[in-house]
C-alpha cells in the first residue's frame, strides 16, 4: 500500500490572525519566530533573509553584478517564467523559515488581497503592527520591515552619485515614505520623510490607499463598473493560455491582435506592489496626490527585502493555482513557441545563468534555486507545475473561489479599449502609472490604470535599450460614443518626478490622438 503523505497547507494571514485574537498563539508566534531567526543569521548565510532577499534584485549577485547585459537579479518579469520563478522562490523562503528550531512546521501564509477583509482594512495588521510579544518578550515586529546588515550598491547605475543603493542600517519603507538615499536624493527624502514622522497615521495612509486600489469604480448610466485591482485578479482568471496569463509582454502581444481583451497575472501583482511601495491611485477626485513617496516594494531593486513582499507573492502564487484549477493545467503548462515573451531578452533582459536572446521552457532553470532532492540539479518550470504532487503544499480556501467548488468563469465579451503605446522607459526613473480618463457630462472618471513595475536605471541596462517601449489596454468599461461625446478620452502617464504627461483621443474613429506627450492614444 502507498502511504499517503498529508500535504502542508499554506493558510490565509487573516486565519492566522483570527487564531491568535481567539486564543490559538502558536501558528502566528511560530511564523514571528521563524521570520526573526532568518533575519537574526549572519549575511552570509545561505538561509538568511539578507541571501534569500537580494535574489529578487539587489545586491545584484551573479552575471548581473556590473554588466549592463543583464538584469541584475534573478528575478523574471515580463516573461513566462514570471509565475514559475516566484514559486520556488517562495519554496526556497519557506524552507528557510522551517529551518529555524522549533519552526519545523511553519508554513508561509498568504495575503488574501481580494477578500472582504483586506476591502474593509487594507493590508492584515500583522504586517504593519510595529511590535509584536514573543516569548513574552516585546520585540520589532519581523514582518514590518528589514534592516540591511551590510550596504548594497546598484553597480549598474551610469549616473554618479544617482544610484539606488542603501547603506548599513537602512529600514525598508512603504508609502507614504521613501527609501532613495543615494548621495543626490538623501536631503529630498529627509524633507518628505519629516512630513510624516507618525508610524500609526502612515499606517492608516497606507491601508487607505491599498483600499482605493483595491476598491475604485466608476458609474455609467447607472451601471457602477469596477476599474480596481480586484477585478484585475478576476480578469486574468478568464486568460486562455498560459502564457498569455502568464506576463505582460504576451498579454500586450494578444491585445494588440485581438479584439478579446486578456489580462495577466502580472498586471494585478505590479498594482500591488505600487499601492504598497509608494503610488496613490490616480483619483478622479479633487485630492492632491503624495508626492516623491518610494518605499521599496515599489522597485524591482529592493522589493525583495520588504518582508511583505513573500505574503504578496504567496497570494499571486495562489491565483496561478486557481487559473491552473479553472482551465485544467494542473500537471501541464504550454508555452506558444517564438512567442513575445518567450525569450531572455524580453522586457527586463536575461538573468544570471542564462543566455541572452535563448528561448524559455519549461525546462529552462530557475537560477540560482536548487532540488536538493534530485541531485543538486537546478529547479525548472517543469519540476514545480503541480504544487500538490511536485512540491507538497496546498492553498486553504479564500476569496476568488467557493469554497473549494470552482466555478468557470464567463469569458468577456470583445470590449472596445484605450490603446497607449510609444512610451519610452529610458525618460523615466522607476516604476510608473499609465492611466485613463473618461470626461461625461464635465465629470472625470478614471476607467483605469496600468501599473509598470520598472527598474530605476534603464539607461543602464544594454537590454533595455532594445526593449524600452511600455504599452497599455485600458478598457471603456462600457462607455460608449454616445454616452462619451467628442474629444473624452484622456490619458496621463505618472512617474517618480510626477507627470510626463498627457495626451487626448479626440474620438471613437481610431485616428490618432492629440499629441501633449511622447506617447500614443487610440481607441481600438
Amino acid at each position: 500500500m502507498t502511504e499517503t503523505i498529508a500535504l502542508r497547507i499554506r493558510r490565509s494571514l487573516h486565519e492566522l490572525q483570527n487564531d491568535y485574537l481567539a486564543g490559538n498563539k502558536k501558528p502566528l508566534e511560530d511564523l514571528m519566530r521563524a521570520w526573526k531567526g532568518i533575519k537574526d543569521l549572519p549575511p552570509d548565510h545561505p538561509r538568511s533573509f539578507f541571501v534569500i532577499g537580494g535574489y529578487h534584485g539587489e545586491p545584484f549577485r551573479g552575471a548581473g553584478w556590473g554588466s549592463s547585459s543583464y538584469w541584475g537579479g534573478y528575478c523574471h518579469h515580463g516573461n513566462v517564467l514570471f509565475p514559475t520563478w516566484h514559486r520556488i522562490y517562495l519554496l526556497k523562503l519557506e524552507e528557510a523559515l522551517q529551518s529555524i528550531e522549533g519552526c519545523s512546521d511553519v508554513m508561509l501564509p498568504y495575503w488574501d488581497e481580494t477578500s472582504d477583509e483586506s476591502i474593509k482594512t487594507g493590508i492584515p495588521w500583522v504586517l504593519t503592527k510595529k511590535e509584536f510579544v514573543l516569548g513574552g518578550e516585546t520585540i520589532p515586529n519581523p514582518l514590518r520591515s528589514f534592516v540591511l546588515p551590510r550596504n548594497i550598491v546598484d553597480h549598474l547605475s551610469p549616473v554618479p552619485d544617482a544610484d539606488y543603493g542603501k547603506p548599513k542600517g537602512y529600514e525598508t519603507v512603504r508609502y507614504p515614505l521613501s527609501g532613495l538615499v543615494g548621495p543626490a536624493d538623501k536631503q529630498k527624502t529627509d524633507e518628505h520623510n519629516a512630513q510624516f514622522p507618525d508610524y500609526d497615521l502612515n499606517v492608516k495612509i497606507l491601508n487607505e490607499n491599498v483600499i482605493a486600489w483595491l476598491t475604485s469604480e466608476i458609474t455609467v448610466d447607472g451601471k457602477v463598473i469596477p476599474t480596481n485591482v480586484r477585478k484585475s485578479y478576476e480578469d486574468c482568471l478568464n486568460a486562455p493560455n498560459y502564457t498569455v496569463f502568464s506576463n505582460t509582454t504576451s498579454s500586450t502581444e494578444w491585445n494588440d491582435n485581438a479584439r478579446q481583451r486578456v489580462r495577466s497575472l502580472e498586471s494585478p501583482h505590479n498594482s500591488i506592489h505600487l499601492a504598497v511601495g509608494g503610488f496613490d491611485i490616480p483619483n478622479q477626485f479633487d485630492v492632491s496626490p503624495i508626492s516623491d513617496a518610494n518605499g521599496d516594494m515599489g522597485e524591482n531593486d529592493t522589493a525583495g527585502l520588504d518582508p511583505i513582499f513573500y505574503f504578496h507573492h504567496c497570494f499571486v502564487d495562489r491565483v496561478f493555482w486557481l487559473w491552473q484549477k479553472q482551465h485544467g493545467f494542473i500537471d501541464n503548462l504550454e508555452i506558444i513557441t517564438g512567442y513575445p515573451g518567450t525569450n531572455s531578452v524580453d522586457s527586463q533582459g536575461p538573468t544570471p545563468g542564462m543566455a541572452p536572446n535563448s528561448w524559455l521552457t519549461l525546462d529552462s532553470p530557475l537560477d540560482p534555486f536548487i532540488n536538493d532532492t534530485d541531485g543538486g540539479r537546478t529547479y525548472a518550470s517543469r519540476d514545480c507545475i503541480n504544487i500538490e504532487k511536485q512540491l507538497g503544499y496546498t492553498y486553504a480556501a479564500g476569496s476568488l473561489e467557493g469554497g473549494h467548488n470552482f466555478v468557470a468563469i464567463e469569458a468577456p465579451p470583445d470590449e472596445r479599449a484605450v490603446r497607449v503605446s510609444g512610451i519610452n522607459r529610458n525618460r523615466i526613473p522607476g516604476s510608473f502609472l499609465i492611466s485613463a480618463y473618461a470626461d461625461v457630462d464635465g465629470k472625470r472618471q478614471l476607467l483605469g490604470t496600468e501599473a509598470v513595475l520598472s527598474r530605476w536605471h534603464v539607461e543602464g541596462c544594454a537590454n533595455c535599450q532594445s526593449h524600452l517601449e511600455a504599452k497599455a489596454f485600458i478598457g471603456l468599461g462600457g462607455f460608449t460614443e454616445e454616452t462619451l461625446g467628442p474629444g473624452q478620452i484622456e490619458v496621463e502617464v505618472r512617474t517618480r518626478n510626477g507627470l510626463l504627461g498627457t495626451s487626448v483621443q479626440p474620438s471613437f474613429s481610431g485616428s490618432i490622438g492629440q499629441q501633449q506627450a511622447a506617447f500614443v492614444v487610440e481607441i481600438i
